[in-house]
């Protein structure tokens, strides 16, 4: 299925977001459990277009674009990440009907706002939840610096999307394919707020011991925020979470939800219990 068919597949939803609405696409069957997805930083659903299929085949899927991100508002003047992260779960509440159990997965930016909202998960509610090339762990990580796209045009800009996106998104030069250069252009045009600024050192880290579910982390074995320390995130991980999953996906990135659909989709729907 193409980008435009996912997205006229979709079933929209608005909800109250600053001075605007926050804008969901919602796949699957209405009456299966939900889960809640959420995407990157600069992003938008789209960073999952490869995944919606595969998931939505189990589970009603609910994908917003985060406050400030893709179609959706800014969030209220002077929100800091757990008042970020009470919007997006309080949104995300007002489309279920109310005690409903859910799962939650998150990448990145989203994956930091996924472990906010599962610590602050009431008892019983939260079925599970996947961390996916998750940041905010105040772990060692290799400097990189992106090329600025803003003022560029034509294939000057095209060309800094390509290099950004084997900087930090993708590990093989060769998965850089029409796709992902649609989709990191449009997320890159539509991103509003600097999710870097939002996020103080450790935030993901401090909401782990929190978390009352299941815990599983993904990360591409070449994730420009986490390779070569990847030892470090796993005994981070089980400090406390003694039993949660751990699982490096091998030859990919940071993206690694795009660049190995087939592997992520298998680990996540493990961990959902829909296959053994």
């Amino acid at each position: 299925m193409t980008l435009d068919d996912l997205e006229a597949a979709a079933r929209r939803h608005e909800t109250p977001c600053g001075e605007g609405s926050m804008v969901w696409h919602e796949w699957g069957d209405p009456a299966a459990p939900p889960l809640l997805l959420l995407h990157g930083g600069s992003g938008s659903w789209r960073h999952w277009a490869r995944n919606v299929e595969a998931l939505s085949s189990h589970r009603r899927l609910l994908v917003p674009d985060l406050p400030g991100l893709g179609e959706s508002a800014l969030p209220p003047a002077g929100t800091d990440l757990p008042g970020y992260a009470a919007l997006v779960a309080d949104s995300f509440a007002s489309l279920l009907r109310p005690g409903t159990p859910f799962d939650l997965a998150g990448f990145s930016f989203g994956a930091i706002n996924a472990g906010r909202i599962a610590a602050a998960a009431p008892a019983g509610r939260l079925r599970s939840v996947a961390l996916v090339g998750a940041g905010g762990l105040g772990l060692p990580a290799i400097p990189f610096r992106l090329s600025g796209v803003r003022a560029k045009q034509g294939a000057e800009r095209q060309a800094a999307h390509r290099s950004n996106l084997a900087m930090l998104m993708l590990a093989d030069p060769a998965r850089i394919d029409p796709l992902a250069l649609r989709i990191q252009n449009w997320n890159s045009d539509h991103a509003r707020l600097h999710s870097r600024n939002l996020v103080p050192a450790g935030a993901l880290r401090d909401a782990l011991p929190g978390i009352r579910a299941p815990v599983t982390m993904i990360f591409g074995e070449r994730d420009a925020i986490a390779f070569p320390f990847m030892a470090r995130r796993e005994a981070l991980l089980r400090a406390s979470h003694p039993d949660a999953g751990f699982h490096v996906v091998p030859r990919a990135g940071h993206w690694v939800q795009f660049e190995a659909p087939e592997a992520v989709d298998a680990l996540l729907l493990r961990h959902l219990g829909v296959v053994g």
